[in-house]
């Protein structure tokens, strides 16, 4: 079983970011300002040593990659940002051609959505920072030349030969079965097998697109759906099982036991099918620091411990299924409160858990 964990690049300026946020904005510009919104709350959220790392100094890459290569960590799977042309955040990651370690991989999660100031009350999104434009067959084709690169790496991840690639909303690019096919030309043009594809699943109802070779469930949100009327703990259970001050009343809290307990059972009942549908798993998810007040959710009672119990079981769910690869949400996302990276509250425990299930699955451990 290979683990892939997602991977945020916004550890270091860029001046689209200093632009609408403020000189010297990284991700750890949100994290070090969180606030505990209740009695218990986990924030701030501090990496083990205050270890506030900027990605363009030079061995912050290596040294992640090392340490996840360690824990039982396959590759990353990095979130790649591409706007009809315009890149963003890409120098971390057009640095990883460069890195000396062979033997750790990566493939990319292109994060199409267009980025606006809804971490702070702009509900609706009207204050855009950076729209998402798709076009036509030159763009199409820029982008796969762009991407050529890291498709040749012998470190870039592929399954029966070809690069996997994922596309994070593929419902709102209109014509995502006709670029898919063109890139696939380009693909087999350039000496390539093609391109493997997989769509990200974020609801259950996700309308199916012609030309995926597979897909995967995004965690935590794929399972809220699944069973969004069983999870959120009451009131009531909060003050009685979390002991939490009345502010956590109006917040999304989610029982972190009940909703892994829950999604683990369901994926255990899935059965093969002709297109890989792989699983994932989450750290931990309470996006507080970004949103403030206003979170997406927030889970109670996640710990090193809990993860490992139930990702031992996902583990196991997916090599039922048959599937080469798990993906793990998510390496590095701080201000989303879920990463596997050591902190000061839980050291490596997350890293540790990873390593016991993957050890214990390849019978290495």
């Amino acid at each position: 079983m290979k683990a892939l964990a997602f991977y945020l690049p916004q550890y270091h300026e860029i001046p689209e970011n200093n632009r609408f946020w403020g000189k010297g904005f990284t991700e750890w510009t949100n994290v070090k300002t969180a606030q505990p919104l209740f009695w218990g709350h986990n924030q701030p959220r501090v990496p083990l040593g205050h270890h506030y790392y900027n990605l363009l100094e030079q061995g912050v890459m290596s040294a992640q990659m090392k340490l996840a290569k360690a824990y039982g960590i396959y590759g990353f799977c990095i979130y790649h940002y591409w706007f009809c042309g315009k890149k963003l955040l890409e120098k971390p990651v057009e640095n990883i051609l460069n890195l000396p370690d062979k033997n750790f991989h990566y493939c990319f999660s292109w994060a199409n959505g267009s980025w606006s100031k809804k971490w702070l009350g702009d509900q609706e999104g009207k204050t855009i920072i950076m729209r998402q434009n798709y076009g036509g067959e030159d763009d199409w084709r820029a982008h796969f030349e762009y991407l050529l690169p890291y498709f040749r790496d012998p470190r870039y991840i592929k399954k029966d030969g070809k690069p996997l690639f994922l596309i994070y909303r593929s419902m709102d690019i209109p014509r995502c079965a006709a670029m898919m096919e063109f890139m696939n030309g380009q693909a087999r043009q350039n000496g390539l097998k093609g391109i493997f594809f997989i769509d990200t699943r974020h609801y259950v109802g996700q309308r199916d697109i012609m030309g995926f070779d597979a897909s995967f469930e995004f965690e935590p949100f794929y399972s809220m759906d699944c069973y969004h009327d069983r999870y959120p703990v009451t009131a009531g259970e909060i003050i009685k099982s979390w002991r939490h001050a009345p502010l956590c009343c109006r917040l999304p809290i989610y029982d972190y036991r009940r909703f892994y307990r829950n999604m683990t059972e369901r994926t255990k009942h899935y059965a093969a099918a002709d297109k890989p549908r792989y699983l994932g798993a989450f750290v931990d998810w309470d996006n507080t620091a970004r949103r403030k007040k206003d979170p997406t959710l927030v889970f109670a009672g996640a710990s090193p411990k809990g993860f490992g119990a139930y990702f031992e079981r996902q583990v196991k769910n997916s090599r039922k299924l048959g599937n080469e690869f798990i993906f793990i949400n998510a390496w590095n996302e701080w201000g989303e409160g879920t990463y596997l990276e050591p902190d000061e509250k839980n050291g490596y425990g997350y890293l540790k858990a990873v390593k016991k299930a993957i050890g214990e699955e390849t019978g290495t451990c």
